[in-house]
């Protein structure tokens, strides 16, 4: 690609997925320029993330809105006047309407802590070990209307240990979607990625 593709975070807690996209860009590993964090929270870790690598923060608060569609309104704003290419959400906590979904189609990732479609949603580590699961993983998607059911991009499998705790496999976990988030970037900035009705093809380096 002859320009950098410019990428878009939205989280709403720590943001270390953020920091690993932040960090994969600055170091050349992916051919990205990460060039806005944008967070619904306006005391969220994730912002001192950003200042540390110098991205611009933009906070959105949804108290400040009339309504959702105003909310996402207001963030599809911020992201277009940045001419943003993709979307990557990290640990955003709010569900995006249909209309934020089509607006982004096929440039719209998230990174889950499970193997999709298994344990989709939230706390999906209590989930494993409720259920006994052997094991478990990260899984970097494209977004669809659906809750963690988009495309599957990238896939990382972590096994559940007989003495684990929701913490413990929960970093573990996070150890992979900080690896495979970078990567799932990487391919998408490369024009690599080409989704099939519910498969994405990976195509080889040209």
């Amino acid at each position: 690609m002859s320009e950098r593709l410019r990428v878009g975070v939205l989280a709403s807690g720590r943001g270390s997925n953020f920091r690993a996209l932040a960090e994969a860009a600055a170091a050349g590993r992916i051919p990205a320029a990460v060039v806005v964090l944008v967070t619904d929270r306006p005391a969220v870790p994730a912002l001192e993330v950003a200042r540390e690598h110098r991205i611009e923060a933009v906070v959105v608060d949804p108290r400040q809105h009339p309504s959702r569609e105003a909310h996402e309104k207001a963030v599809i704003a911020v992201l277009e006047e940045r001419q943003v290419g993709l979307v990557c959400l990290a640990g955003y906590m709010r569900l995006l309407s249909a209309g934020f979904v089509s607006h982004f189609a096929g440039r719209l990732l998230n990174v889950h802590p499970s193997l999709l479609p298994t344990f989709p949603g939230l706390r999906p580590q209590r989930q494993a070990l409720e259920h006994g699961a052997k094991v478990s993983g990260a899984t970097v998607h494209f977004v669809d209307e659906g809750v963690d059911t988009g495309p599957i991009v990238l896939q990382r499998a972590v096994p559940v240990l007989p003495d684990d705790t929701e913490e413990s496999l929960a970093e573990r976990i996070l150890v992979e979607e900080h690896r495979i988030y970078p990567e799932a970037v990487r391919l998408f900035a490369e024009g690599r990625l080409e989704i099939r009705g519910r498969r994405v093809h990976i195509r080889e380096r040209s």
